[in-house]
């Protein structure tokens, strides 16, 4: 693996049994592709394509079956790349009663970070996710996009060198995706690497270095913003709409790399 890749998968399988009709079901098979030092790598494909079993794998929360998985060259799980890694998942698990403070200051307890030093980067993140205001209520009475928020504040918190990201525009209004958009873009410019979901193509075009399309649990085309603007569209459609369309209905007319 190359000194500039930080993330790798090769051929990675893996199978989820059905209890109840006793037969595997493939969630990925042979799914390979890398994310290089620096790059904004987003994922995209239709539901229950894999790409949240893919994350769940790079954070070394579920195992896989065959294949090879590597993060910064090594392999994911250990606490050393935890710490340089930040995560957001789909469904962020924030206790419903603590605020948005209580969970930054026991993540930061966690870490090990001076408290000092700490009250200076909560005081910051929470100005960054625009949640200053909203710093001592109970999670409970955040909105959807606020819970969101909060949770990229904590995966934020320790500095981390990647970005995983799963759906991280959900339940945001348009204010909060243009928020976490510029959020993820400054993160990016200081030389951080970005991974990320999201069924929202427009925001995925706008700030992806290199996008791939997942399918049935391999990548079915990967491309970047250069090659979009010749790609042929579809009647209404945005070019990378227009790609995934054609690619998820049609893959032998797709674009592949």
């Amino acid at each position: 693996m190359s000194n500039n890749t930080i993330i790798s998968l090769n051929n990675v399988q893996k199978t989820y049994r059905n209890e109840l009709k006793r037969r595997k079901i493939p969630a990925l098979q042979d799914l390979t592709f890398s994310v290089g030092k620096g790059e904004v790598f987003g994922i995209i494909g239709p539901n229950g394509a894999g790409k949240s079993t893919a994350l769940k794998i790079l954070m070394g929360f579920i195992s896989y079956d065959h294949g090879k998985v590597l993060l910064a060259g090594k392999e994911p799980g250990n606490r050393q790349q935890h710490d340089s890694i930040g995560f957001l998942p789909e469904n962020p698990c924030l206790y419903k009663n603590l605020t948005v403070t209580d969970h930054l200051q026991f993540a930061a307890s966690i870490l090990k970070i001076p408290a000092t030093l700490a009250k200076q980067k909560i005081k910051a993140l929470l100005a960054q996710v625009q949640l200053e205001e909203a710093a001592s209520i109970p999670i409970r009475r955040f909105s959807k996009g606020m819970s969101q928020r909060a949770a990229l504040a904590y995966a934020l918190l320790p500095e981390p060198e990647l970005l995983i990201l799963d759906e991280p525009m959900s339940g945001l209004d348009p204010l909060g995706r243009e928020l976490v958009i510029n959020i993820i873009r400054d993160y990016n410019r200081k030389g951080n690497t970005i991974l990320f979901c999201s069924h929202i193509l427009t925001d995925v075009e706008r700030i992806c270095d290199r996008i791939a399309i997942i399918n049935k649990g391999k990548i079915a085309a990967t491309t970047t913003p250069a090659e979009l603007k010749s790609h042929t569209v579809t009647s209404g459609a945005s070019p990378l709409e227009s790609l995934f369309l054609q690619t998820v209905k049609d893959p032998e007319k797709c674009m592949r790399s």
